[in-house]
């Protein structure tokens, strides 16, 4: 089975992708960042006028992108303790690692995937974090 995924609850994607595709008994998510759907409101962000980013919450994001995965996993027929691996992006790794890592723990307490977390200089849309997430679905 191959089929693309796309929820109702989650942010618009910026792109010409799926939130997510299923093959065979996985599923692999899209980049999810914080941002809400039907707006261009990024929960945990400042911009200044032109739009680039004058100070960010990592909590504030980080609990969104975990909620955004969340809508993603369930319409898709999945849920958190079936993801298995996640590739985490922050654009400030000194910052911001140890609040995203504790609220990691947080949300990770049952379920542990393998995770790896890299800094970038940037995402396409003016957030700190985005996920990559692959869980399994039945």
């Amino acid at each position: 089975m191959d089929k693309k995924i796309n929820s109702s609850k989650a942010p618009e994607p910026v792109g010409l992708y799926p939130h997510a595709r299923r093959v065979g008994n996985l599923l692999f998510l899209s980049g999810v960042g914080p941002r809400e759907r039907g707006n261009k409101n990024i929960p945990g962000v400042e911009l200044d006028e032109k739009g680039n980013i004058v100070g960010h919450d990592i909590e504030t994001q980080c609990r969104s992108v975990f909620r955004n995965v969340g809508y993603i996993l369930e319409e898709a027929g999945s849920s958190w303790d079936k993801i298995v691996d996640v590739t985490v992006y922050l654009t400030n790794m000194k910052d911001d690692f140890a609040v995203y890592n504790k609220l990691w723990a947080e949300y990770f307490k049952d379920n542990q995937p393998c995770r790896t977390t890299l800094e970038i200089n940037c995402l396409p849309t003016p957030i700190a974090i985005e996920l990559k997430v692959i869980a399994t679905i039945e």
